[in-house]
């Protein structure tokens, strides 16, 4: 198949090997081998690639959610987003209940840490024209953070450290919720650095 036909054959800006055996499109490996070699195409990991003209149209948190499913952004990154913490985060990071995974791509580097399976909620669905990615509500970015990084919060002086806006926090954080998504996580620890956190909102 001719690199002309098949751009014309995929509609999204990036496609999978799955994808070209769903449309029952005659690609074979050399070629996508090929493409890649002339710049046509780029590697996001193995077996999914984006066209090279067309990869300022999708974001990084997409590329996130398609790297590894199921994912939700969250920790350093959500904290940024939501203006918690006041760090340039320049990995996209994510929590999964599959293994914990990096990967490096022209996107940049993309970390997704392991959490408990029941642990996997909390977030909310974005879209735009090239599909979906899952995005940590501010209260389970919060817990999710502080549940990862237990290990280094043992005191007051730990949490101040992380120079929190809490001026922020307190604006945009259901107490309520947070108190309930608290309750799932079943760690005697988080609940007292939550409660340090909290004395300071």
């Amino acid at each position: 198949m001719k690199y002309n036909d098949f751009r014309k054959a995929v509609k999204n800006p990036y496609f999978s090997w799955q994808d070209i055996k769903l449309a029952g499109l005659n690609v074979l490996k050399y070629q996508i081998s090929l493409w890649k070699k002339k710049g046509n195409i780029e590697r996001l990991k193995r077996g999914l690639y984006v066209f090279s003209d067309e990869r300022e149209k999708i974001s990084p948190q997409r590329i996130s959610f398609l790297l590894y499913e199921p994912s939700y952004i969250s920790l350093e990154s959500a904290l940024s987003h939501y203006g918690f913490i006041p760090e340039m985060v320049y990995a996209v990071t994510a929590v999964t209940a599959r293994t914990t995974r990096k990967f490096s791509n022209a996107y940049g580097s993309f970390i997704y840490r392991h959490i408990r399976p029941d642990l996997f909620f909390g977030y909310i669905i974005l879209e735009n024209e090239n599909g979906k990615y899952l995005l940590a509500e501010p209260e389970k970015a919060v817990l999710d953070y502080f549940y990862l990084n237990l290990s280094r919060l043992n005191n007051q002086d730990d949490i101040d450290g992380l120079r929190i806006n809490y001026a922020e926090l307190q604006r945009a954080i259901n107490k309520k919720k947070l108190a309930g998504y608290l309750a799932e996580y079943r760690v005697k620890k988080l609940e007292k650095v939550i409660n340090m956190l909290l004395k300071k909102c």
